[in-house]
């Protein structure tokens, strides 16, 4: 028997996805303070530059997280690129 019976014991999520919504995102900015990280994400809707070149990107979502929920992202996010680059080869991020 386990010190902590307790522990044994496993709860099961539901995830009721009844009212999810769907966004596509191809910006991302992300701010922090001491108790919460901010996570914008929006679309760059500049297809043709205009002559004063300013490239606008409408943000469509803000997620707010706790430090402890962005952490956990950042370990999620980071395995799910390395499978990707595993498959799919690196992903370069300096605009090449």
């Amino acid at each position: 028997m386990p010190a902590n019976p307790d522990a044994a014991v496993l709860s099961a999520v539901n995830w009721d996805d009844s009212k999810m919504a769907t966004h596509f995102a191809n910006v991302v900015n992300i701010q922090s303070t001491q108790e919460q990280v901010d996570l914008f994400f929006g679309t760059n809707q500049t297809w043709n530059l205009p002559s004063d070149k300013r490239v606008r990107v409408e943000l469509n979502n803000r997620i707010i997280l706790s430090p402890h929920a962005a952490k956990r992202l950042w370990l999620a996010l980071g395995g799910v690129l390395e499978g990707y680059e595993a498959r799919h080869g690196e992903l370069r991020v300096d605009g090449r």
